[in-house]
């Protein structure tokens, strides 16, 4: 059985977290960036530990802040920046560190606080890592050196090394217990509160998404692999004489400023110049005068450290260039996060109404325990909305011509009345003479009457499906049997032969559209192998199983489809 499109509760809730999440960050991102308010990683942290914890009074799934940080992690390559992995990796670390702390000490306050400051302590960490993992080692040094000079010179007498990096540590631990008590009382607020019926918003924030360059990029593994490639020999270098590096490093650089326009974008910018001129000239100051080695060697260690840190910086945004490849996205498919693109496509969808939805600043300064109420009840609407959709189940039998689709339909269809399964619908019967195929009728499953729909001719004024010519009161049975299905209280409607007439919009194609915004009517259609893909697209399922003949016997498929049904029924 083969389950393509089904996503369970706990990954549509995370969807919407994530998303709202990733709303965030975007639309207040955008104005402190703007506006360059200093800490604004951590302002925008400690409203994520905000949203998290206050979400979890009303959704106490297990390992919601995890999967919320991974859709709002991928969801930030939305952004036109050349640097996604650092921001990516900070959100993901975020819900994980919160998600390990409920998990040790419950959703306690005790468990809430050390994740806030976990999470928000993450950002002092990631930074720290970043500088090492750019310019290697010797930043520590350059780090150690200068700070025993301040020490001599201020005559201070004892050791101020880890002085700078404690008093950090601190802030942050006051900003996460901060954050996570507030998201303790907004949640009991809003647990206390009544749901807000909220009428959703559309228009000109919707801007802010729209902005996003789409170009299709020719993706390639094998540019993938050589990048890794790259960066590696490119670091390996870094040991052997400066004209080697330098030259190798600049070719580098030169093939990904050409392929990739992440590249371009990340050498443009004043702050990365400004950091490799500080670097090299801190670098000269530290080793010549604070360790007695001339200037060459100085500024040769400088200048080490700034084409590692090129080679870091750019080598990461070129791999985030490649990592959009669809064959890439395909492989999760397949493994533990399959749900993942799933949930993806929700966030996606809704993102450009959540976006909208945000007040502006100034009502979110005024009050942001009401302005936090609404994105929740939002959610919770948005929750009931999902999984209201997705309780409808589509069955598509797959098969070859003549591989018995609707001979299966007819056993079903017995099996339905057998188990008080309440269905209707319509199956194709085939018009046999003398051994040949003449044409086909329409069955309506709850009368059992008859309609010519197909038939063997030539006229040049009906309309042909292959050799056969389409009778009109065929398809106004057909019709009129599907409408009856959509107006009356059935729990499984069946259509046989859906195929290239329904994707052009024609026979039953309305009616499929009725019946799937009925929610929670479950469909079966039958349809032949090579017009699933056509279906697929033209409706695009919430959660539908294909099930091919050729793959499974009758009573596999009928076992798999009443089971499904039934518990449906049973919730």
């Amino acid at each position: 059985m083969n389950n393509k499109n089904n996503i369970s509760e706990k990954w549509i809730k995370a969807s919407i977290i994530g998303t709202i999440w990733a709303a965030s960050e975007i639309v207040l991102g955008s104005f402190f960036h703007n506006l360059k308010i200093p800490f604004t990683s951590n302002i925008l942290t400690g409203i994520a530990i905000v949203i998290l914890i206050s979400i979890s009074y009303k959704w106490t799934d297990r390992g919601l802040f995890w999967r919320a940080g991974l859709i709002c992690a991928v969801m930030k390559t939305m952004s036109p920046s050349a640097v996604i992995f650092g921001p990516m990796i900070a959100i993901f670390s975020e819900a994980v560190l919160l998600d390990i702390s409920i998990r040790l000490f419950g959703r306690s306050i005790l468990g809430f606080v050390l994740g806030g400051i976990l999470a928000m302590s993450w950002n002092l960490f990631q930074k720290i890592i970043n500088y090492i993992i750019f310019y290697g080692s010797n930043i520590i040094e350059i780090y150690k050196n200068l700070l025993k000079f301040a020490q001599k010179q201020l005559n201070i007498q004892f050791d101020i090394v880890w002085l700078p990096i404690l008093l950090l540590l601190l802030i942050y631990i006051i900003l996460g217990i901060i954050s996570a008590i507030i998201g303790i009382k907004v949640g009991r607020k809003v647990l206390l509160q009544p749901k807000k019926q909220l009428n959703p918003k559309t228009g000109k924030n919707n801007i802010l998404l729209q902005n996003k360059i789409k170009s299709e990029f020719n993706y390639s593994l094998t540019w993938l692999f050589s990048n890794i490639l790259l960066i590696v020999v490119s670091l390996i270098s870094l040991n052997f004489d400066i004209l080697y590096w330098s030259i190798f490093i600049t070719i580098v650089v030169a093939i990904w400023v050409f392929r990739y326009k992440r590249a371009m974008r990340q050498l443009l910018r004043p702050k990365f110049w400004i950091f490799f001129i500080v670097i090299t000239m801190l670098t000269a100051f530290v080793f010549t005068k604070l360790q007695s080695k001339t200037l060459y060697d100085g500024l040769l260690i400088g200048l080490q450290m700034n084409f590692r840190a090129i080679i870091i910086i750019l080598g990461f945004s070129v791999l985030g260039t490649e990592l959009y490849n669809p064959r890439i996205r395909t492989f999760f498919m397949k493994t533990y996060f399959k749900q993942l693109p799933l949930a993806l496509e929700l966030s996606f969808e809704s993102l450009p109404v959540m976006v909208a939805n945000i007040p502006d600043i100034k009502t979110i300064i005024r009050n942001p325990v009401s302005v936090l109420h609404q994105l929740i009840s939002e959610a919770e609407q948005k929750f009931d909305k999902y999984k209201n959709d997705i309780s409808q189940k589509v069955f598509i039998i797959s098969g070859a011509v003549d591989e018995g689709k609707t001979t299966a339909i007819r056993k079903l269809i017995d099996v339905f009345k057998e188990n008080n399964i309440k269905s209707a619908g319509i199956y194709s019967l085939k018009i046999i003479e003398n051994n040949l195929i003449v044409g086909y009728d329409i069955v309506d499953i709850i009368t059992g009457a008859k309609t010519p729909f197909l038939r063997l001719g030539n006229s040049e004024y009906t309309d042909r499906i292959g050799k056969f010519e389409i009778i009109n009161e065929g398809i106004k049975a057909g019709q009129q049997a599907l409408y009856l299905a959509e107006t009356s209280d059935f729990e499984i409607v069946v259509i046989d032969e859906v195929g290239l007439l329904e994707t052009e919009g024609k026979a039953w194609s309305d009616n499929i559209t009725h019946l799937i915004k009925l929610s929670k009517v479950n469909l079966i259609l039958t349809v032949r192998n090579t017009n699933v893909e056509k279906v697929l697209q033209k409706w695009n399922f919430k959660a539908y199983y294909e099930l091919n003949l050729s793959k499974s016997d009758f009573d596999n498929i009928k076992n798999f489809i009443v089971d499904k049904i039934i518990i449906d029924k049973d919730k």
